[in-house]
């Protein structure tokens, strides 16, 4: 490792109000070098990263930059200093092409000639490795394409220091390999990176050191050669974690849910479910694996009565519920957990409390006019020890919890409902790991007692070890449905990207 350092933050501290987002943090980036930064969600890794990147100024704390102590007021401030930031949800202009979004923003050079601006992209594309139309339109582009394009972006403005954010979250197992091909030809080229992630096996691959936060603080610094995961995570939750996932195969299996041949047709006239079929059965998990905008949020909706299908049925125990009302599908026994970006626009009200949150879901089961308030708050008080939501009582607005106590919430709720069918989509989204497992573990009780369940997710390790058949969707059709116990991560990376493989799944 080469010895010059790239990055020096010491004692850097901020705070938001009342709550400390850093406290006293330390990290240490050499150029040439890969560093993960590990944590939990709220750890404090984003705003340590925004600080470094101009978005914030700290508090107290001193930052240098090769060796010269710097204070940003502005990103254009970092980005003069080779820091280049690649967010999770990528900055560009559909309409425009490749070479027009590397140069967009850039004084003087959205005016230089076509075949000067491609010449130059091309040189930087040659020296690291990196493969881009810069004549392509970015509404054609792949998921990974489009990554490729937010990392030429930042090195076309001279960086030499990359910040990468959940980088691999919406990518295929391929598309995974090219770019972690892509960061280490980065490092060989001196370049400093650092990845935020929370996918543990990738940090394991790709970085050299790891830095650790928790509650605020960094907790240490080690090199990824000589540490265990279960070490990783122990620094990181402040205690050790049982990361087993068990999947018991029931044998008896009753038809729940029967999708036959339903479309359906967006906003914009276009298909966003095309002719998909499938069966649920009580007493197993179907996963749901595709890149992000590949219908499972229509899929979701139309079986919950909320989007209506142009075709197609859909039968529950023997009866079409198309057309009929959430309210009518409800009571039918069919739950959705459906956690989206927005975690209050959908399920839950901000301003209530777990209480009334629940009431909401209850009142139309309760007998006459007057609401039995004694029992949801019976269930509120459950529901808070068994998922172990942190909350000041059961009485406190939802919209105060944390995103993954929200979620705790709006899952617990309808799980306490008794189910027949559960549709689970991004349930672990922005939970710690212990709190993931927890979730894990409740969804296989609800297995367990026939409960069909629908799983909705994003991390393919998780769904290879938690269900039992994994269906895969891009752009609105099935291209498959797989045994995860017989494929691997790239055969199921194939299909989402429309690709075809032999090893269909049996029910």
């Amino acid at each position: 490792m080469q010895s010059n350092v790239a990055i020096q933050m010491e004692n850097i501290s901020k705070t938001f109000g009342v709550i400390k987002a850093n406290e006293d943090v330390n990290l240490t980036v050499y150029s040439g070098e890969v560093h993960a930064l590990l944590g939990e969600n709220g750890a404090g890794k984003s705003t340590l990263m925004n600080m470094l990147s101009g978005i914030y100024s700290p508090d107290s704390g001193s930052i240098f930059i090769q060796g010269q102590e710097v204070r940003f007021s502005s990103p254009k401030d970092s980005i003069k200093l080779g820091i280049g930031m690649i967010h999770q949800h990528f900055k560009l202009v559909d309409v425009l092409t490749a070479k027009e979004n590397i140069v967009l923003g850039q004084s003087g050079s959205f005016f230089m000639k076509g075949r000067e601006l491609t010449k130059k992209v091309k040189a930087i594309s040659d020296q690291y490795g990196l493969d881009i139309n810069p004549d392509k339109k970015v509404y054609d582009m792949s998921v990974g394409e489009k990554q490729t394009l937010e990392i030429i972006k930042v090195l076309y403005r001279g960086a030499k220091i990359l910040i990468m954010d959940e980088p691999t979250a919406v990518l295929t197992p391929q598309e995974i390999k090219k770019l972690f091909r892509i960061i280490r030809n980065m490092k060989e080229q001196g370049c400093a990176v650092i990845i935020i992630t929370h996918k543990l096996n990738e940090v394991m691959e790709i970085s050299d050191r790891i830095t650790v936060l928790r509650k605020g603080c960094s907790i240490q610094t080690v090199e990824t050669a000589g540490v265990a995961v279960p070490n990783l995570i122990e620094m990181m939750v402040g205690k050790k974690v049982d990361l087993a996932i068990e999947k018991k195969k029931l044998e008896e299996k009753k038809t729940l849910l029967d999708v036959d041949g339903v479309q359906v047709i967006d906003s914009e006239k276009k298909h966003a479910l095309e002719d998909v079929s499938f069966t649920l059965f009580g007493g197993e998990i179907l996963g749901v694996a595709g890149v992000a905008g590949s219908g499972q949020k229509e899929l979701c909706e139309t079986i919950a009565g909320l989007i209506h299908a142009e075709k197609g049925r859909i039968f529950f125990d023997g009866e079409n519920i198309v057309g009929k009302t959430p309210r009518d599908i409800i009571r039918l026994g069919i739950r959705m957990g459906f956690i989206p970006e927005d975690r209050l626009g959908m399920g839950l009200v901000g301003s209530m409390d777990i209480v009334h949150n629940i009431i909401l879901k209850d009142y139309q089961n309760q007998p006459g006019v007057f609401l039995k308030r004694a029992d949801c708050v019976d269930k509120a008080n459950k529901i808070v020890k068994k998922l172990d939501i942190q909350t000041p009582g059961i009485h406190s607005p939802v919209k105060k919890l944390s995103g993954g106590n929200i979620q705790k919430v709006l899952l617990g709720r309808e799980i306490d409902s008794d189910p027949k069918v559960l549709i689970t989509a991004y349930p672990v989204r922005g939970l710690d790991i212990g709190a993931s497992y927890k979730i894990y573990d409740l969804l296989n009780e609800q297995k367990e007692k026939g409960v069909g369940v629908l799983f909705i997710g994003e991390d393919l390790d998780v769904l290879i070890d938690l269900c039992d058949r994994i269906m895969v969707l891009c752009n609105g059709r099935i291209t498959g449905i797989v045994d995860p116990s017989v494929v691997s991560k790239e055969e199921i990376g194939l299909l989402m990207t429309g690709g075809t493989m032999e090893k269909e799944a049996t029910a």
